[in-house]
């Protein structure tokens, strides 16, 4: 798996140890209010790492290290291969927060999603978050919709914004 980095930021595979670092954002209420996941049970965090380690095709996820510390995780998903779309989606742990890390994450995710090929790449996040709605647009997305009622989350329909982008064009090149 190909390792990312950033200027203060290691994106690398998951390992089978990395289920207690994870375990600690992941179980986190706060953390996880505007997810379509947890709070994680432990046995929830387990199965989580054991799939990112073995990721099906199409799946790749990163877990991001600041000084060797794992501090949170990012996914890039190939949606469609055949019309070269992907989504993102990212978490960190609450005490990386508001240090411009989820902006280098999603725009090195970014950048690796162009390198393999993908024309289009979107994300979405809760109409109330709106420091990742901030992060969304410092990476170049731009904002497309609200998905209304789009997930079903701890018993209530949530909605999402929908952000995207496409590839730039490289001098010359045909789309």
């Amino acid at each position: 798996m190909t390792e990312l980095r950033t200027a203060r930021l290691r994106l690398r595979a998951f390992r089978p140890g990395d289920v207690a670092a994870v375990h600690v954002y992941a179980g986190d209420p706060e953390v996880v209010r505007f997810m379509e996941w947890g709070p994680n049970r432990l046995a929830d965090t387990e199965a989580f790492v054991a799939e990112a380690v073995d990721p099906p095709e199409g799946s790749h996820p990163f877990a991001v290290e600041r000084d060797g510390v794992l501090i949170g995780a990012v996914a890039l998903t190939v949606t469609s291969a055949e019309h070269r779309r992907g989504e993102f989606g990212y978490v960190l742990a609450r005490g990386a927060w508001g240090r411009g890390y989820a902006t280098e994450v999603a725009t090195a995710v970014l950048a690796h999603a162009f390198e393999l090929g993908l024309h289009r790449v979107a994300a979405t996040c809760d109409p109330a978050n709106v420091a990742s709605r901030r992060v969304l647009e410092k990476t170049g997305l731009r904002y497309e919709g609200r998905l209304h009622g789009y997930l079903h989350i701890r018993g209530e329909w949530r909605d999402r914004l929908l952000f995207a982008t496409v590839r730039p064009r490289v001098s010359g090149e045909r789309r």
